[in-house]
């Protein structure tokens, strides 16, 4: 589902006037692209894949209408052959993908595009851009969780995304990436996601004293009564004014569902004990406590260092916008051109920068398990076709520092294919899980890691090797693009 129907313009202007280079000079039918990034984002040990259903939408949608060819027209860039084409246009390629919610790393395919040039040149900025916004925000948000140590966090930051479409699509990352639920209704509706939050400041500033806006307030959401005590002062009246409206709604027997309440300013590690004291002494055992005010995982962790006695989160600002790293990085580049043979004749990309070099050839993914544990050993990016027998040894290696080697006895570990497909010959074949099922497969997935990698700061790298093959073939187009003297 996509706020913005139709798509099909969300693209750089060079992807439409090299298609029609392509189209008026012949040169490839069928060609491969791999979308990957090359480092995990705000310094952690993995991201997330996330954004592969809107993808699906808008391969779905894609053509372009009556409209789009008449402004294309208007540009003078374009000339009535090639506009006459692009009114019949539609995907007709094959697309594989490693579905949302998956642990990736640096350099693996997160998608596959086969297609015709054109065809492949013209989805490119738009898979970037949602695979690379909804992937940084699924990572951000798994960062988040992870510092909860367990404790539920939920997304509240449309206020502050960068726009409708941010908040929306940066909201339903945040599901996929551990939240419990979002403060933003229209991803309620459009993802079957929980919503959740309470009320604002102004909520009490409007009723005549603090008292009189609590029990209001609870009179109305007695099974969800989260009050938020720190407009005028926490301790001497919004936790008293609070305690004093549960113990009514418990004198009414109505105080049945989730309540307690919620610290948005102030030392929040020192006002949740001083809180929690005063709940506790009142016999509200069970009220919750939660907390926002600029909420990241750093703080987060630190708070859970101290002894704070929150147990609820609301992230907002820093979460839907990644603030300390707006961006994901994700890239897309040419990895094979199919010949008159039928053949792919692998291509490759160099770089004075060695990390910039690209992987050629028709690829695939595979995970690899320590079969004692099922803990993530080593991802393993191969050719498509390659073939592995598990009961054997395998020797993984680094593909930039060669010597450094690991041999992995044959009964000892397991290996998973991780890229499915998607399209077929332009028609899905594929159906999207339900984010909350996403989220599931995220929690599992992310507990397959060892606790080094998943840690905040300094995470353990996962090894990501190339095999036998791929690495020959990389470094046989390295040694012809750039022969001994």
């Amino acid at each position: 589902m996509s706020i913005t129907q139709n798509l099909t313009l969300l693209t750089d202007l060079y992807e439409l006037t090299m298609m029609q280079g392509y189209f008026k000079n012949p040169v490839h039918e069928t060609v491969i692209f791999d979308a990957f990034y090359r480092t995990n984002p705000s310094g952690n040990g993995f991201a997330i894949a996330a954004g592969l259903d809107q993808v699906i939408d808008y391969i779905k949608k894609l053509h372009f209408a009556k409209d789009d060819i008449d402004y294309l027209r208007s540009t003078g860039i374009f000339e009535e052959d090639f506009l006459e084409y692009l009114s019949n246009f539609r995907f007709s390629g094959d697309i594989y993908a490693i579905p949302e919610g998956t642990v990736v790393f640096p350099k693996e395919p997160l998608l596959k595009v086969i297609a015709p040039i054109m065809e492949a040149q013209l989805v490119e900025t738009a898979i970037l851009t949602i695979v690379n916004h909804q992937s940084l925000i699924a990572t951000k948000a798994a960062r988040v969780v992870n510092a909860a140590r367990g404790d539920g966090v939920m997304e509240f930051g449309l206020r502050r995304a960068q726009g409708p479409d941010a908040g929306t699509y940066g909201a339903r990352a945040a599901m996929i990436g551990g939240c419990i639920g979002t403060s933003n209704v229209l991803a309620g509706k459009m993802f079957d996601v929980p919503v959740l939050g309470t009320h604002a400041h102004s909520w009490i500033m409007s009723f005549p004293d603090e008292y009189t806006a609590f029990k209001t307030y609870a009179q109305m959401y007695p099974n969800a009564c989260t009050l938020l005590v720190d407009t005028y002062d926490t301790l001497k009246s919004g936790v008293p004014n609070a305690i004093r409206v549960f113990k009514e709604l418990r004198k009414a027997r109505k105080l049945n569902g989730r309540y307690g309440i919620r610290l948005d300013s102030g030392d929040l590690a020192y006002l949740s004990k001083e809180a929690r004291k005063m709940l506790d002494a009142a016999g509200f055992h069970d009220a919750v406590i939660s907390a926002s005010s600029d909420l990241d995982e750093y703080l987060i962790d630190s708070l859970k260092t101290q002894g704070a006695k929150i147990t609820s989160w609301g992230v907002g600002t820093n979460m839907i916008t990644s603030k300390d790293c707006p961006a994901f990085g994700g890239v897309y580049k040419l990895a094979a051109v199919k010949n008159g043979d039928g053949d792919y004749i692998p291509k490759i990309k160099l770089s004075e920068n060695s990390e910039k070099i690209t992987n050629p050839g028709n690829k695939t993914v595979y995970r690899i398990y320590e079969k004692a544990n099922g803990k993530l050993k080593a991802d393993l990016i191969c050719l498509e076709d390659d073939q592995f027998d598990e009961s054997k040894d395998l020797v993984l290696f680094d593909p930039i520092e060669t010597w450094k080697k690991t041999t992995l006895k044959g009964g000892t570990y397991t290996m998973k294919e991780l890229m499915v497909k998607i399209f077929d010959k332009g028609e899905c074949i594929y159906e999207s899980p339900s984010v909350m099922d996403i989220r599931e497969h995220c929690i599992h997935d992310q507990n397959t890691l060892w606790d080094e990698t998943r840690r905040l700061v300094n995470p353990h790298e996962v090894y990501v090797d190339l095999s036998d093959r791929l690495y020959e073939m990389k470094k046989m187009l390295l040694n012809k693009m750039h022969p001994a003297d």
